[in-house]
């Protein structure tokens, strides 16, 4: 019997790791420099805690959470987002109290058990950031602009800001009769899902990518007529730190994000590239969410962005190369297999990257195989250069060698070898 990896799981193979080591190590780095801070989360939480704060009539819980019952006939579910989760965590290790804004991020699997598609599978990989503690617009246009900081570093630039607001719980409840009131009379013409939506959550209707939905949908009431006076001038300022930071928008009355918690910002870097699944990246303000799940009120804004999605963008810019060998080390022999075991180990140690054949082929074949490795340089070492105290050094892009003495040879190669940056 032949064992295959579960439909919609994905091996990440080391010819694609690359991809991902640099995204991750350019979103740290952003990260960093807005001064963000780490926290991970459990893979498995009660379930519960998605129902309650993600929204029993979801997709995401009604149709797609991984639950299962555990001994004690507890439910547990998959993490299948990251914002319930660490709003758990900021509650119950009472990050509140250490800090009056704390700025979070996590990298790390979530799992939704739906139809797999180009960048969408059932695990999947997503990094969020939160900011807890801040009501204002400037923290809106912060993870925004950061959100912006991150594509820029990784070189995707053809990407549109999509914002919205979905108002507050004083101005959204008169939005949604209005709504109601227009699907009334079109309810026969939505899908069997956008059918259920807009008895249970119409504004989740706005979110469907069926052609006929969308249609329907061009022509219903906007939220921004419906905002109260606080909601306006939250969202025009937020608009004006934007523009000040020169990020362009584009305003979209119809962007609703899929889960219950937002309030009132709301955004979408989008992109052409991948058919209907166009949303790169997304999140909003969710000042109700503490509370919701037992804790103080606190306002909050983040994001999360699909790894997967931005990989499959990344590929279209060009490859992604892993780091060859600084140097590789041609042993010819037992004893030279000795004495260049050690050696390697020694520049190792003074973070080099350094490969060697463990078998014992002869020298034509270490070299083709330095070179299909990509090693910048080789060292020779055999047993005639171990009688003569001199090694050979070869720079595999030009073919020229230079005798080096075995006194002293590792800090001589820690010059004559450069290092990677």
């Amino acid at each position: 019997m032949e064992f295959t990896a579960i439909k919609g799981f994905k091996d990440i193979l080391p010819e694609e790791i690359t991809y991902w080591q640099f995204l991750e190590k350019k979103a740290r780095s952003i990260l960093r420099r807005f001064c963000f801070s780490e926290i991970r989360t459990p893979l498995l939480e009660k379930t519960e805690l998605f129902s309650r704060g993600i929204g029993q009539d979801t997709d995401i819980v009604s149709k797609e959470m991984y639950s299962l019952n555990d001994s004690k006939g507890r439910s547990l579910s998959l993490r299948p987002e990251a914002t319930a989760a660490v709003v758990r965590a900021y509650i119950q290790n009472r990050l509140f109290e250490k800090k009056p804004v704390q700025k979070l991020f996590s990298i790390g699997p979530m799992f939704r058990h739906e139809r797999p598609q180009k960048g969408r599978f059932r695990q999947f990989h997503q990094i969020n950031v939160e900011i807890f503690g801040d009501p204002g617009p400037t923290s809106d246009a912060d993870v925004i602009i950061l959100a912006r900081e991150l594509f820029h570093a990784i070189g995707l630039k053809d990407l549109t800001l999509h914002l919205n607001t979905l108002g507050c719980p004083e101005c959204r409840p008169r939005f949604k009769t209005l709504l109601n009131r227009y699907l009334d009379d079109k309810r026969e013409d939505l899908c069997t899902d956008c059918k259920r939506r807009s008895e249970t959550n119409p504004l989740r209707v706005f979110d469907c990518k069926v052609p006929g939905c969308r249609g329907i949908m061009e022509h219903a009431p906007s939220i921004v007529d419906s905002l109260c006076p606080a909601c306006v001038v939250h969202f025009e300022a937020l608009k004006e730190y934007l523009t000040l930071a020169e990020v362009s928008f584009t305003p979209d009355h119809r962007l609703v994000r899929g889960l219950d918690y937002y309030t009132r910002t709301t955004f979408e870097f989008q992109t052409e590239q991948l058919g209907a699944q166009n949303a790169v990246l997304g999140g909003g303000r969710y000042d109700g969410l503490m509370k919701l799940l037992g804790g103080p009120h606190c306002p909050a804004i983040g994001f999360a962005t699909g790894m997967e999605r931005i990989i499959a963008l990344l590929k279209t810019v060009g490859p992604c190369r892993e780091h060859p060998p600084e140097l590789f080390v041609a042993a010819l022999g037992e004893p030279a297999q000795k004495r260049s075991f050690t050696l390697i180990q020694q520049l190792r140690e003074m973070g080099r990257v350094v490969e060697m054949d463990y078998g014992s082929r002869g020298l034509k074949a270490q070299l083709k195989y330095a070179d299909r490795l990509g090693a910048k340089k080789v060292l020779m070492i055999g047993e005639n250069e171990l009688e003569s105290g001199k090694v050979i050094l070869r720079d595999m892009s030009s073919g020229m060698q230079e005798e080096m003495p075995l006194d002293d040879l590792v800090e001589k190669l820690g010059e004559a070898v450069p290092a990677h940056e």
